[in-house]
């Protein structure tokens, strides 16, 4: 593609780091439009992070997705979409750790619609699961039934979260009491909306399309420098995919979420995560589209074994979302920690797996 993965170490690194800024710098400036536009077509900070910026922080695993598939590099089309999933997951650590106050993240950002988003990741996850054992050769209309499937359940968990935010028989409308409205975050969000309305909806919108086209650009880079830095340091294949190129993709979530947790909208942050990871399976609809070949069913053993990671880790923050943990420890709630620790654990397992082989 660009031509800069046979670069020599240093000059690799370099660019990698430029790409990797950039990234961060266009999350922050996506983070605030989106919060902006969301407010302007009231969509609600969780429906807003799925529709909006969780599309958009995906993009460097969209520019990856159809790379891989145009050149027939399946392996890593399929790394890229499941693997990517529990690292991304695992950005709600971090954001746990830097969130201000007595409470974890979890406590502070709860809501049934986050709760649903969540519960939408597990669904489609495991109807890519389910289609790993199709036969190669079942379609409908020239496409994989599973894939069809897992773009069905997005569009009809999308519908739902919409519904959700007007029509719930709860209490506050989902929202947990206690939770990220405090006055501090109302004063925030009032001065953020203030500020949005000066500069117009539509440098808003031109800010939101000039950052996404960033990310996308500088997501084709990271891949391209990523693993160049993999073959120098002799890491491929999957391992590659789960940990470089998955810890790269995941920088835009990473500076998005953090951008979120300054603004005060916890919220954001968490339908991030979760809307980005909901969203990623639906990949494998243009994955076979472009490659010609249903792609799921040639999944390994190493890709089924990573979706299971990533629905074990967001198990554990929907536990989180409804008992609200109140106590931190090292700074995060002790669902934060249960994911790193699973984390670990599971990483290590892969790596067996892959040496197993």
């Amino acid at each position: 593609m660009f031509g800069i993965s046979h670069l020599s170490f240093p000059f690799l690194a370099l660019i990698f780091g430029l790409a990797a800024v950039a990234v961060w710098i266009a999350g922050i400036s996506l983070s605030n439009t989106t919060d902006a536009l969301s407010t302007r077509f009231k969509l609600g900070e969780a429906l807003g992070g799925l529709l909006l910026l969780a599309i958009t922080t995906n993009l460097p695993e969209i520019a990856i997705t159809v790379s891989a598939a145009l050149h027939h590099d399946l392996d890593l089309a399929i790394g890229n979409i499941l693997g990517g999933i529990a690292i991304q997951t695992l950005v709600l650590c971090l954001l746990d750790f830097r969130i201000p106050g007595k409470h974890p993240l979890t406590y502070q950002a709860a809501s049934l619609v986050l709760v649903l988003e969540g519960i939408l990741v597990v669904a489609v996850l495991i109807v890519a699961v389910m289609g790993t054992q199709m036969p190669h050769k079942v379609s409908f209309l020239h496409l994989a039934p599973q894939d069809l499937l897992i773009l069905f359940f997005w569009i009809g968990g999308v519908w739902l979260l919409s519904k959700a935010r007007t029509d719930l028989p709860w209490q506050e409308k989902g929202d947990a009491p206690g939770g990220e409205q405090t006055k501090d975050m109302k004063r925030h969000k009032e001065e953020e909306e203030k500020k949005n309305q000066k500069a117009g909806i539509g440098k808003t919108v031109a800010l939101f399309l000039i950052s996404s086209a960033v990310t996308l650009v500088a997501g084709f880079v990271l891949e391209e420098t990523g693993t160049g830095i993999a073959g120098h340091i002799h890491l491929t294949g999957v391992l590659f995919g789960a940990t470089v190129l998955a810890a790269a993709t995941s920088l835009p979530e990473i500076s998005t979420g953090l951008a979120s947790i300054k603004m005060g909208d916890y919220q954001l942050a968490v339908s991030d995560i979760f809307g980005g990871n909901a969203f990623l399976p639906v990949l494998f609809l243009p994955a076979t589209l472009l490659s010609g070949s249903s792609v799921l069913p040639q999944a390994k053993d190493t890709d089924i074994y990573l979706a299971g990671l990533g629905i074990l880790l967001t198990a554990v923050y929907l536990y989180g979302l409804i008992f609200r943990p109140r106590r931190l420890f090292l700074r995060m709630g002790a669902d934060s920690i249960a994911v790193l620790l699973l984390y670990g654990l599971g990483i290590a397992g892969l790596f067996t797996i892959a040496h197993a082989h």
